[in-house]
This record gives C-alpha cells, sequence and structure tokens, in this order.
C-alpha cells in the first residue's frame, strides 16, 4: 500500500488502567496488549505484509499524561477500566474533555473506544454510562449484529456454539426490537463473539451514533460515527470516524480467566458457571474487531494522504 511507504502507521493507546500483576507478569501493560491485538490482526486483513505500526502508550490515569502533538497519529484508543465511566475524577472528566476536543478539533484522527473508552465517549459525545442493575456480563459472549455492524465487522454467516444448537441445526435468536431508544437497529442472523468484563454499560446509542450490535444484557454494546454526508447504507472503513465497542477484542482467555479469579467474589455462582461454560467459544476479537480497526486506520490514513496532495 503506498500510503504506509510515507511512514509507519501510528496510534496513540491511552492506558486508563493497569492490568493485574499476573497478566503484567504474562502479557505487559496495556500498551503491549494492543500492540498484539494490532500485530495479531494484521493476519486478518488484505494487507499482511503491509505491517510496519507504532503503538504509544500514555498514562491518562495515574500520571494524565497525553500526546504533545495528537496530529502525528492515526487514531487514538481509549483502553478499558476497572473505573467508571459516569464518576467525576479529575483524570476521568479531562479524559471527557479530551475526547470533545478530538471530536471536534481533530476530525481527521480516528478516534477508538475500548469498554469505558466505549463509555467515555458516550459520556463526551451527547450520551450516558450508568450501572447496569449488578448484572455483569464476562467472558466470551455473542454479540447480534445490526445491518451497519455486519457491514463493517465482515460477518458474512452465522456460527453458533454447539450448546446453542438444536439437534445439530442452527436457529435463529428469538426476535428482537427493531428500534433502541428511537435508533433503528435493524437486529437479524449474523453474529460476532466478544470477550467482555463490565457491569457498568450505556444505555441509549447516543446522537450521530449508529449501532453496531446489542445482547440481551447490554443493548449497545458498540456504535460508530461516520463523517458527515455517509448514509449508513453505504459506510464503509473510510466513513468511520469513531468506532466503539464495549466488549475487548484485546482480551484473550488467560486475560479474561486472571480477571474473573480476582473478581470472582462480585459474581453469582449462575454467572461464574456461564462464563465457564463459554470459556472454549471462539473469540472473533483479532480476527474480526481487530481486522476491522485495521481496515478503519489504512483507509483514514489514505483519506489524509489523498487529501494532502
Amino acid at each position: 500500500m503506498a500510503s504506509s511507504s510515507l511512514r509507519p502507521y501510528r496510534i496513540a493507546v491511552l492506558l486508563c488502567d493497569t492490568p493485574l500483576p499476573s497478566i503484567v507478569a504474562a502479557q505487559g501493560d496495556y500498551g503491549a496488549i494492543f500492540t498484539a491485538l494490532f500485530r495479531n490482526s494484521l493476519q486478518a486483513t488484505a494487507a499482511a505484509d503491509d505491517s510496519e505500526f507504532q503503538v504509544d502508550a500514555f498514562d491518562v490515569r495515574n500520571a494524565q499524561i497525553y500526546p504533545d502533538d495528537v496530529d502525528q497519529y492515526d487514531a487514538v484508543l481509549l483502553t478499558g477500566s476497572a473505573a467508571s465511566a459516569y464518576e467525576n475524577q479529575e483524570w476521568i472528566t479531562r479524559l471527557v474533555d479530551y475526547v470533545r476536543f478530538l471530536d471536534r478539533e481533530k476530525p481527521q484522527i480516528r478516534l477508538i473506544g475500548i469498554c469505558f473508552g466505549h463509555q467515555i465517549v458516550a459520556r463526551a459525545l451527547g450520551g450516558e454510562c450508568v450501572p447496569n442493575g449488578g448484572k455483569w456480563e464476562i467472558g466470551v459472549t455473542e454479540i447480534d449484529l445490526t445491518d451497519i455492524g455486519q457491514k463493517l465487522l465482515g460477518v458474512q454467516k452465522l456460527v453458533r456454539p454447539p450448546s446453542l444448537t438444536d439437534g445439530g441445526t442452527l436457529f435463529p435468536p428469538p426476535p428482537l426490537p427493531s428500534r433502541l431508544d428511537g435508533h433503528p437497529s435493524h437486529l437479524h442472523l449474523p453474529t460476532s463473539n466478544l470477550e467482555q468484563m463490565h457491569r457498568d454499560h450505556v444505555p441509549a446509542v447516543p446522537p450521530t451514533f449508529h449501532l453496531l450490535g446489542s445482547t440481551s444484557v447490554a443493548p449497545n454494546q458498540g456504535m460508530v460515527q461516520l463523517y458527515p454526508g455517509v448514509s449508513p447504507e453505504a459506510a464503509s472503513p473510510a466513513d468511520v470516524h469513531i468506532f466503539t465497542v464495549q466488549g475487548h477484542p484485546e482480551f484473550n482467555a488467560q486475560i479474561s480467566g486472571e480477571i474473573v479469579k480476582a473478581r470472582r467474589a462480585l459474581f453469582d455462582q449462575a454467572t461464574a458457571d456461564d462464563y465457564a461454560r463459554r470459556v472454549g467459544w471462539r473469540n472473533d476479537g483479532p480476527g474480526v474487531v481487530g481486522k476491522t480497526l485495521w481496515e478503519i486506520v489504512r483507509a483514514g490514513r489514505e483519506k489524509r494522504t489523498a487529501a494532502q496532495k
């Protein structure tokens, strides 16, 4: 790809937390974990040989450090956190303001929110994050996709785990509402599986955003803001300004397992048992969501390069 010859893709990862010590020892901090996600996701892209990229991590929680020159980055990504996005701690309110700044002043930079990051984006741009009535969503979880979710994530068919089959025959999900808080959802058969770890959620889709997917526990499993003038029916990765997911594409079974072990006292037995039942399910983090992130970043670089000619 011609654009990558100019310079490596650069992604600023805003660290909103530090993983558990056992996770850091095995896989590094979230900067390293997201570097691994982007590296592994390259194998699922159409241009896997175009692999030169750089991830720079900024501790926005403890040190409150941000990029000096954010214009050098193709994308800014907000990580997950054990904190609650609705709290008014200094570092959280500063992060909310920074998201508003990026949205308003730096539209050429793609903005990505993961779990807590998804919730911060919602809070910053007209939505809200609230506790989910004590309900946890943990482990690999199947997400029903909207039309635009299917289009951007590239899911073409349903692959259900064996426990959700009837005599080996795939069956569609039960009927779902066609709208979510006034926003069209168009939910249908295609799904994606993603690691989850949350009990707060974004209950509605903020203005100017489109819903990507839904579960019975958290109806807003991700959302996308397109550039002005683009219809959801015609959307492509080049048209995506902001992309968020409630789940964790960067998590693997070891990361989720360590967190579940540390938080076991917070889950009831039914939730723990259900998590254990789904441990072996397919995880679409790198191959589906990570691939889409790369497509958005690549398309953004192409668009910026073309505009400079």
